[in-house]
C-alpha cells in the first residue's frame, strides 16, 4: 500500500446499525494491523481522540469537523435540544487542549449548524480538501527551501531527522513534515531518514516507520535520547518536525522531545524546520507561554503494555508536548511558503 493514499478520517453514509458514521484508521493497531474504527456517537469520538486512535493536529481537526455532524445526527436520533447539542459540540472541541486545529475546525463547521447537516458536512469536506492541498503545497515549499540551503558534500542526497508522526496518518493525507520528506524522496534527494521512536507511545516507531516502509524510503528508527547525538555527530543535514500549535512569535508546541532536537540543531548549525498548515498557527496566542500543555495519564510512562516498569511508589510526569522557542526555528513551512522565523520573519507579522 502507498501511504499517500491513506485517509485517516472519512465520513460514511451509515454504520452497520444505519447511523451516520465517522470512520477512523485505528492508529493504536498499527503497525501490526490496518483496521478502521466506526464511530457513531460523541462519546466514542472523544474516546478515540483521547486514546490516540486518531492523532496528529490536522487529522484531529478533520475528526472534529465531522464530529459536529456526528453530534447533529446523534441529537436527532436521541432527541437532544439545542443546548445539549451545543454542549456536546463543545466537548468535541475540548477533547485535546494543545492542538489548535481541533478548535479552529470545530468552530468553522459549527457556524453552519443552523443550515442543517448537509451544510455542515460540506464544510467538513472542505476542511479535509484544503488540508490535503495545503500538505502538498508545503511539501513542495519545504523541499525547495532545503535543497537551496543544504548542500551536502558531493551533492549526495539528504539525511533528515523527524520526530513523532506527521504523515498521511496525522493529516487529511500526504503529511506535513513527512510530506516534505516524501517530496524530497520523489525528487531522489533522500539518502536516509532518522525516525525518533517518540515516547511514550512510539508514534515514530509504529507509525512513521510504517509509512516510510510503504513508500520505500530508507530509514532508521532510533531512541529519542539518541537524536541529539546523531545530530551532533554530523549524521543529519536537517531536522523536520510538525506542530500542534504555533504562537504569533513562532514558538512551537510539538510532541514532547522536540525542543531537544531544536537545541541540538542550533548547536550543530543545521536547519530545524517546522512544517504545519496555517490552521496550526494561533495568532491569538502571543508566545509559547500561552499554549496549554496536555498532561496525559501516569500509566503511559510508569507501565508498558500494562506491566509496571517503575517502582510502585514512583509518580509519573507525562507532558504530551513541549514548546520550542521561535528563536530556534530556522524555517516554518506552511502552504503559503517559508518563513525564516529565527531570522525575524514571525507568523504574527507575515501570516495575518
Amino acid at each position: 500500500m502507498n501511504s499517500q493514499d491513506l485517509r485517516a478520517v472519512t465520513w460514511t453514509a451509515a454504520a452497520e446499525d444505519g447511523a451516520p458514521c465517522l470512520s477512523l484508521i485505528d492508529q493504536t493497531a498499527l503497525p501490526h494491523a490496518l483496521e478502521r474504527l466506526d464511530v457513531t456517537t460523541v462519546d466514542a469520538l472523544i474516546d478515540a481522540v483521547v486514546r490516540l486512535v486518531v492523532r496528529g493536529a490536522p487529522a484531529i481537526g478533520a475528526a472534529g469537523a465531522y464530529g459536529v455532524a456526528l453530534a447533529m445526527a446523534q441529537a436527532e436520533r436521541d432527541g437532544w435540544d439545542r443546548a445539549r447539542l451545543d454542549a456536546e459540540i463543545a466537548r468535541v472541541r475540548a477533547a485535546r487542549p494543545t492542538a489548535v486545529n481541533l478548535m479552529v475546525c470545530v468552530d468553522r463547521v459549527a457556524a453552519r449548524v443552523d443550515e442543517g447537516i448537509a451544510a455542515v458536512l460540506a464544510e467538513a469536506d472542505a476542511v479535509v480538501r484544503e488540508d490535503l492541498d495545503a500538505n502538498h503545497a508545503m511539501g513542495a515549499h519545504g523541499a525547495d527551501w532545503l535543497l537551496k540551503r543544504v548542500a551536502p558534500k558531493g551533492d549526495r542526497p539528504l539525511r533528515v531527522l523527524t520526530h513523532c508522526n506527521t504523515g498521511a496518518l496525522a493529516t487529511a493525507g500526504w503529511g506535513t513534515a513527512l510530506g516534505v520528506i516524501r517530496e524530497l524522496h520523489a525528487r531522489g534527494r533522500i539518502e536516509a531518514v532518522y525516525a525518533d521512536e517518540t515516547r511514550p507511545l512510539l508514534q515514530g516507531a509504529r507509525l512513521t516507520a510504517w509509512e516510510l516502509v510503504q513508500e520505500g524510503i530508507p530509514h532508521y528508527v532510533q531512541a529519542d535520547g539518541a537524536a541529539a547525538g546523531t545530530i551532533l555527530r554530523g549524521e543529519v543535514d536537517a531536522a523536520i518536525v510538525g506542530a500542534d500549535r504555533i504562537a504569533a512569535n513562532g514558538d512551537t508546541a510539538n510532541k514532547v522531545g522536540t525542543v531537544a532536537i531544536a537545541l541540538a540543531c542550533a548547536h550543530a548549525g543545521i536547519p530545524f524546520m517546522v512544517a504545519a498548515p496555517t490552521t496550526t498557527v494561533d495568532l491569538g496566542t502571543a508566545s509559547g507561554d500561552g499554549i496549554p500543555i496536555e498532561l496525559r495519564g501516569e500509566d503511559e510512562v510508569l507501565e508498558w503494555s500494562g506491566v509496571r516498569t517503575a517502582p510502585a511508589a514512583s509518580r509519573g510526569h507525562n507532558p504530551a508536548f513541549d514548546v520550542t522557542s521561535g528563536s530556534l526555528v530556522t524555517a516554518l513551512v506552511t502552504e503559503r511558503g517559508v518563513l525564516e522565523v529565527a531570522a525575524g520573519e514571525l507568523p504574527g507579522t507575515h501570516l495575518r
